[in-house]
C-alpha cells in the first residue's frame, strides 16, 4: 500500500474547480491511447466529466504526492430508470438491473499517473472512494481489450455480470462489473 500520499475527498459543487486538474491528469494517462482512438480524446473524456460531475451524488477522491496530484477516481449513484444497462448484452434477471438511485454507485473513472502505477495507490484510491457510499452495490465498466484490468477488478472482489456496449459511437465493448458494498456508515 502507498503511504505518504494524501487523499482528498470532492464533491459535485467543487466539480468545477477541479475540473482542470482531472482533464489534465486524464490527458496525461491516455495520450498514447488517444493518438489512435477517438473514444479517448481528451475532448470526448471531457464530456463524459462533465455529464457524471453534473450528477446528484456525484464524489471524487484525488491522491496527492505534496501538493501533486497523482491520480483519482469518481462516480455518481444511478439514478432511477437508468441508461447504464441499456447495452447489456447479458440476459440477466430485470430485479438485477432496477435503479433506485441509491441502489447502485457508479464508478465511472480510475486512474493513476504512471510513477505512481503498481504501487497500490489504485487500490487505495477504489477503496477511499467506495468506502463512505451509502448504495448496496457499485458498477464499473471495463473495456474488454484490457483482461489485467478486468483481472485486477476482480481480485478486489468485483464480479462480471456480462457483456454491455454503450450507446455511444465507437464505444468498445465492456464487461459490466458489480461488487457488493458493505453497510452504509
Amino acid at each position: 500500500m502507498t503511504t505518504g500520499i494524501a487523499i482528498r475527498h470532492y464533491t459535485g459543487d467543487q466539480a468545477p474547480a477541479l475540473r482542470p486538474l482531472l482533464l489534465d491528469v486524464y490527458t496525461e494517462v491516455y495520450a498514447t491511447a488517444a493518438r489512435t482512438d477517438p473514444f479517448a480524446s481528451p475532448d470526448r473524456f471531457a464530456e463524459g466529466l462533465d455529464h457524471w460531475s453534473a450528477r446528484l451524488g456525484w464524489s471524487c477522491v484525488v491522491g496527492y504526492d505534496n501538493d501533486q496530484p497523482v491520480g483519482y477516481a469518481y462516480g455518481a449513484p444511478l439514478p432511477p430508470g437508468s441508461r447504464w444497462w441499456g447495452g447489456l448484452l447479458t440476459d440477466v434477471p430485470a430485479d438485477v438491473t432496477a435503479e433506485t438511485g441509491t441502489r447502485t454507485y457508479a464508478l465511472s473513472e480510475l486512474m493513476v499517473r504512471e510513477p505512481w502505477r503498481r504501487t497500490g495507490l489504485a487500490r487505495q484510491l477504489h477503496n477511499t472512494l467506495l468506502a463512505s457510499r451509502r448504495e448496496e452495490r457499485a458498477t464499473l465498466l471495463v473495456d474488454q481489450t484490457h483482461p489485467k484490468v478486468h483481472a485486477l477488478y476482480e481480485s478486489w472482489g468485483w464480479t462480471t455480470l456480462g457483456d454491455l456496449r454503450p450507446r455511444l459511437p465507437d464505444a468498445p465493448l465492456f464487461h459490466a462489473m458489480l461488487l457488493g458494498l458493505p453497510a452504509a456508515p
